[in-house]
This record gives C-alpha cells, sequence and structure tokens, in this order.
C-alpha cells in the first residue's frame, strides 16, 4: 500500500507542482475544483521565434522528427535547470511548441515579500536558460534566438481538466509578461516597470528600452535584464532597437 502511494505521489508530482499533487492526495473531496489566489506572482515567457523557421526546413528534408528531438533537448534542458536548488522557487507552467513559461512565489514559502528572493531567482533562471540556448546552439550547429518577457502580479493558479489535469496560472499580470515576449527583442530580457524596481536596487544591471506600444496596455515603459546581481555588462545596443530584432505588436 505504501508503495503505491509513493507511486501515485510521484506520478501526480510529475504533471502537477508538488503543493498541488499533495493537496489531491490528502484531499477526500477531489471532484472539487482546485483553484487559489497568490498575491505576488513573477511570471516568464521565454519563446524561440526562429524555430518554426528551422522546423519548415527541415521538415521539407524530411527530417522532421530530427527537428522535434531538438526542441525536445532544450525543454528538457530548460526543465533540468529548474532541478538546481537556486531556483526552488521557479515553477514550470507548461511548454507550447517553442514557448516556455515558468512562474515564482505561487506558494506561501516561496513567496518572498521582503527580500524579494522569488524575483530574483525568476531573473537568474532567465539569464540561465539564455546561455543555455547558446551552448545548444554551440554544439548542435544552430543559431536559434531567444526572446524572453518577465512580469510580476496577482494571478489565480488552479487546476482545470479531469483525465488530464493541468494546473495553470491566469489573470491581468499573466497577459502583460506574455506581451513582454511577443513585444521584445531576440536575445533579450523585456521586464515591467514593477519587476524593474525590484531588480534594480538588487544590483542587477538594467537598461530602459523606454516607452512601446503594447495591445490592451497602451504605451508601458519597459527595460532589458542585462546580467545578473553585481554583474558589470555593457550593452552596445542603440536606443532605436532595429525592425529586425522586433517582434510585431501583440
Amino acid at each position: 500500500m505504501e508503495h503505491l502511494e509513493a507511486y501515485n505521489r510521484k506520478l501526480l508530482a510529475n504533471i502537477l507542482p508538488v503543493h498541488v499533487a499533495e493537496h489531491f492526495l490528502s484531499s477526500t473531496n477531489t471532484e472539487e475544483l482546485y483553484h487559489e489566489q497568490c498575491d505576488s506572482v513573477c511570471i516568464m515567457f521565454a519563446s524561440i521565434p526562429n524555430f518554426s523557421e528551422f522546423y519548415v526546413e527541415l521538415e521539407g528534408n524530411n527530417e522532421g522528427v530530427e527537428c522535434l528531438r531538438l526542441l525536445n533537448e532544450i525543454i528538457a534542458d530548460f526543465d533540468e535547470i529548474l532541478s538546481h536548488e537556486n531556483f526552488k522557487y521557479v515553477e514550470k507552467i507548461k511548454s507550447t511548441g517553442a514557448t516556455y513559461m515558468a512562474a515564482s512565489g505561487l506558494t506561501r514559502s516561496t513567496c518572498d515579500m521582503v527580500n524579494y528572493c522569488h524575483v530574483t531567482a525568476m531573473a537568474d533562471y532567465a539569464l540561465k536558460i539564455r546561455q543555455q540556448l547558446a551552448e545548444v546552439n554551440e554544439h548542435s550547429f544552430n543559431n536559434f534566438r531567444i526572446r524572453i518577457g518577465i512580469n510580476i502580479g496577482p494571478v489565480v493558479a488552479g487546476v482545470i481538466g479531469a483525465r488530464k489535469p493541468q494546473y495553470d496560472i491566469w489573470g491581468n499580470a499573466v497577459n502583460v509578461a506574455s506581451r513582454m515576449d511577443s513585444t521584445g527583442v531576440l536575445d533579450k530580457i523585456q521586464v515591467t516597470q514593477e519587476v524593474y524596481d525590484i531588480l534594480s536596487v538588487r544590483g542587477y544591471p538594467m537598461k530602459c528600452r523606454g516607452s512601446i506600444q503594447v495591445k490592451g496596455k497602451g504605451s508601458m515603459v519597459t527595460y532589458f535584464l542585462l546580467g545578473g546581481s553585481g554583474q558589470k555588462v555593457v550593452d552596445t545596443t542603440d536606443g532605436d532597437i532595429g525592425n529586425e530584432l522586433m517582434a510585431p505588436m501583440s
């Protein structure tokens, strides 16, 4: 019986965050909708916009499976990084195609409203996966470009679906994080004013991008995260980002 319970626990932990899996394993009413309000969640969207071009090219040469194998390797690398102690505050939400979504501060134990460790952990994670993709490029002789957006704010977290339950988060903060990705710049990490306010006073090098138009939000001042805390970074990007690096307004 104990072996079966351990197996069920491990199985649930593979598809749901540990704290959510624990809820279902301890709850007597599994039919009840699981949801919770989280007040300060840091959300990250990271996408590889030119991956679709790579897939179309390989699919034409009947190498589509190899393309998917490489995408799986990239996603698996991002997942593996989350197992490091430094990123215990960060939870993967999902990956859809070549877009990876993660969040931090989803539980009381991982939401640090004093030192904002869940925000700095997310910033460090974004920097780490950007570095990881560069290493993948080096080994696979590719030129994948990552585009990352980060925001912070309240969300509703919950599990939807019965046969294939999926944990997800919803809210305006999530939408804005997605916009930080889609309006972002290749190879850069774009963050909102709220994220900037937290990171800049903790030694993270930042650069103001200026005001951009964001669908559904109008004009927003955004910033680029240039490096880790205490790191000296020289950003050679001009204030006027070239059109070839910009995504369409979304």
